[in-house]
């Protein structure tokens, strides 16, 4: 029976050409009966190749076609993974809309017509498209001019994979714009999904720019939460146990009781292959190094210090975490690391004296540094190349009132003093025990004496401690005087000269000025010691002539704009130049205003003609007395109260 089935089997597959058919081998027609061919001859197992008895017919006809559910799993199969050709049609079918989308004269209405197909097509397919080169510009279009409605569907869409979208290099742009536009919820949300991957993505090029972009929307409590992280792993792990009251990390170490060593130690290997990547353009990573400044030991303090000294230390300087940063650095860098942080900033003086914390910077420099030559070379000779824009610029007036005037309150703000008086504990303990040890020996010489000047040295002594405290908060600076320095940085290099040449200049314009005048102020009375006066007593005398053409000048001829005595600025620099510049005064006095006071005695200029009698100097009074007393008896002109 079985070789009845076999023979059987063999003669329908041994079907032959019958030479007298219609159809040929080599036909080009395809005929319509299927041509077998003999693929079970030589298998040795013959029984597998018996057709089973649940085979239907057309299986049995064609034995090498895919069953019906095969073919519906592998269209499911396409479906979820599209091939390369569907991929680059809807990409182009994108772009197409994108096109027409960010036209600039096209209606509101189109344009949302446009966005809403475009997120319709991208639906379940956004994490996908956000990571693409072309496709993410797309989505970054609609997700600028879609509904907040729409907006909250792509942000919820792509929640889950926040943190692998976060260091791939167009997602990020895309992950910004979410950002920018979140509410306070997704933003929450947002900056915990990060929790425990701070660290990790500060190291990467594209993730730390994003953990930027949170920290500076973020509130100081999640501030704080994103800070924590990069402190301790205790902290890491338990992030509730630290209040938002305890901002800095020496109050967080004193509270918690936690071992500063360790927390330094990890702060260390969190911060070390940041800097050797150079990544160090991001407040956040500028408030860690302040942190780990206050609690590191000396050796690595100095470690840190090294590293930045350089090119590395001009990206760092535009915040105001960062701009500390370079004042230590300079004050407590070596003379080798001064000179690499001084040579790394040639060419970009100028955009540093304009940055309003950059210019700290140079104003520590100036203060501290030494080497006047090196200073000279790079920052003096950039600043005179551009010194007008310098001295009119809200920011960069300050370095140069600096050197005409150190250290005044009235233009530097108590948080710019107290950062120039910033210091590294650690690297200060040494002076610190050095002075202790002069104030022992000193106070050991004093017990020495009878035991009845006790109360009376009790308050000297206090008055010693004062001044040690004193002391210590100064400037820190060099070895050389501080009076010379300034002499060699303004006067020995030519920048007082400029300077003057340029106020005569543009006397008028940095009169009228908000923050011209105070530089023209500076400089038309001398500068802070007289140190303008011995050696360029010429050039003052000319500037001040020309501030004494301007006053001279009269209404008519200055029609066009207003006279520099009823301008609200000009007049009081005027004024307050007149009381404290006695040669100024009496220039003045001879060559614009002698018998033309009763024409001056109303509004702005009455303040300019009344500060003649107000002047501490007794021969510039006497020299305005004679005319304006009949003035004051007349009740045209009126003395400003004393305050």
């Amino acid at each position: 029976m079985a070789a009845k089935n076999q023979s059987a089997t063999n003669k329908a597959i041994k079907r032959k050409f019958n030479p007298g058919s219609k159809t040929e081998p080599n036909s080009s027609s395809a005929s319509k009966k299927p041509k077998f061919v003999k693929p079970y001859k030589n298998l040795k197992n013959k029984d597998s190749n018996k057709p089973s008895p649940n085979t239907t017919l057309k299986q049995k006809k064609f034995p090498f076609k895919k069953p019906k559910s095969e073919k519906s799993a592998a269209n499911e199969e396409n479906k979820v993974a599209p091939t390369t050709r569907e991929r680059r049609i809807h990409a182009k079918e994108l772009a197409y809309l994108w096109e027409k989308m960010r036209r600039r004269n096209i209606a509101k209405e189109d344009r949302s017509k446009l966005v809403s197909e475009a997120l319709q097509k991208m639906k379940g397919k956004i994490p996908e498209i956000t990571g693409s080169h072309v496709s993410s510009r797309v989505l970054q279009t609609c997700v600028k001019y879609c509904s907040q409605a729409e907006r909250d569907v792509v942000f919820e869409e792509l929640q889950p994979h926040f943190l692998t979208l976060a260091d791939n290099t167009y997602a990020v742009h895309l992950l910004k714009k979410m950002l920018d536009s979140a509410s306070k919820k997704q933003l929450a949300g947002f900056i915990s999904a990060l929790h425990g991957h701070v660290a990790s993505l500060l190291r990467h090029m594209v993730g730390s720019v994003v953990i930027e972009h949170a920290y500076q929307l973020g509130n100081a409590t999640q501030k704080q939460e994103m800070l924590i992280e990069l402190y301790s792993t205790e902290l890491q792990l338990f992030k509730d146990l630290v209040a938002t009251k305890e901002s800095r990390l020496v109050d967080v170490i004193s509270k918690l009781s936690l071992s500063k060593a360790s927390v330094s130690r990890h702060m260390a290997s969190v911060i070390q292959p940041i800097l050797e990547k150079g990544i160090v353009d991001h407040s956040i990573i500028h408030r860690v190094l302040m942190e780990y400044f206050s609690i590191a030991d000396k050796s690595s303090a100095a470690d840190v210090i090294q590293q930045l000294s350089g090119p590395l230390l001009v990206r760092m300087i535009h915040t105001r975490d960062g701009s500390k940063i370079g004042m230590l650095c300079v004050k407590h860098g070596s003379a080798k690391e001064r000179k690499k942080i001084i040579k790394g900033m040639k060419g970009h003086i100028g955009k540093i004296a304009h940055d309003q914390c950059g210019t700290m910077v140079l104003v520590g420099i100036v203060s501290i540094v030494d080497d006047t030559k090196l200073v000279t070379k790079v920052v003096i000779r950039e600043l005179q190349a551009i010194l007008k824009e310098v001295a009119l610029d809200k920011s960069g007036r300050r370095l140069l009132l600096h050197l005409l005037h150190p250290n005044c309150s009235r233009y530097l703000s108590p948080d710019d003093l107290a950062s120039l008086n910033l210091s590294i504990p650690s690297l200060c303990a040494k002076d610190e025990s050095e002075l202790n040890s002069e104030t022992k020996s000193s106070k050991k010489e004093e017990s020495s004496d009878e035991k009845a000047d006790l109360e009376a040295a009790a308050p000297a002594q206090a008055d010693e401690s004062a001044d040690l405290d004193e002391d210590l908060h100064s400037v820190e600076g060099g070895k050389k005087d501080s009076y010379l320095r300034r002499q060699e940085l303004l006067v020995n290099s030519g920048l007082a000269e400029s300077l003057i040449d340029v106020c005569i200049e543009n006397a008028g314009e940095f009169l009228r000025s908000n923050f011209g005048k105070e530089v023209l102020y500076e400089v038309a009375r001398g500068g802070s010691d007289d140190i303008l006066c011995p050696s360029l007593n010429g050039k003052l005398n000319t500037l001040h002539g020309a501030i004494a053409s301007l006053v001279a000048e009269s209404k008519s001829e200055a029609s066009e704009e207003e006279h520099i005595l009823e301008n609200f600025h000009s007049s009081r620099t005027i004024r307050k130049l007149i009381m404290d510049c006695p040669t100024l005064a009496s220039t003045l006095w001879k060559k614009a205003l002698k018998g033309k006071c009763k024409l001056w005695a109303q509004g702005h200029s009455s303040k300019v003609i009344s500060a003649f009698l107000e002047s501490s100097d007794s021969k510039v009074r006497e020299l305005a007395k004679k005319e304006l007393q009949p003035l004051i008896d007349g009740g045209i002109l009126k003395l400003p109260e004393a305050k």
